[in-house]
């Protein structure tokens, strides 16, 4: 059973960063993150390819700007850099794992397929 812990969320004031940490206990083929806010259902963030680095995010999210999603410092991790951050951002952030790849790594992204593995989640307040 695949285990994933994250870390790095926090209370910060609008225009503050914080990194978001996702570990891993086997390397899968797609990590991503995903965030919940208050009263809306679960949304994609962003998502990456272990073997390439390859990454791809939620429209939405990329036309906003300021997230990074990289790989940490080994392949079984995920980070998430959160620049700008808006207390619309704020919200419950899950770290998700596909064991399967292919057009599974963005069909989770967008919702269409559901990632087997996920995290606690670590809450991101932005206020």
């Amino acid at each position: 059973h695949v285990q994933l812990v994250e870390s790095g969320g926090g209370s910060v004031q609008a225009g503050g960063s914080l990194r978001l940490s996702c570990a891993a206990s086997e390397l899968r083929f797609c990590m991503g993150w995903f965030r919940q806010a208050p009263g809306k259902e679960r949304e994609g963030v962003a998502v990456i390819v272990t073997n390439s680095g390859y990454t791809m995010y939620k429209e939405s999210v990329r036309v906003r700007g300021g997230f990074t999603i990289a790989q940490g410092a080994s392949k079984n991790s995920v980070l998430l850099q959160m620049n700008g951050l808006k207390p619309e951002d704020t919200a419950m952030f899950y770290c998700a794992l596909d064991p399967v790849g292919g057009s599974r790594c963005m069909a989770g992204l967008h919702g269409e397929v559901e990632f087997p593995y996920w995290g606690q989640g670590t809450q991101v307040t932005v206020s």
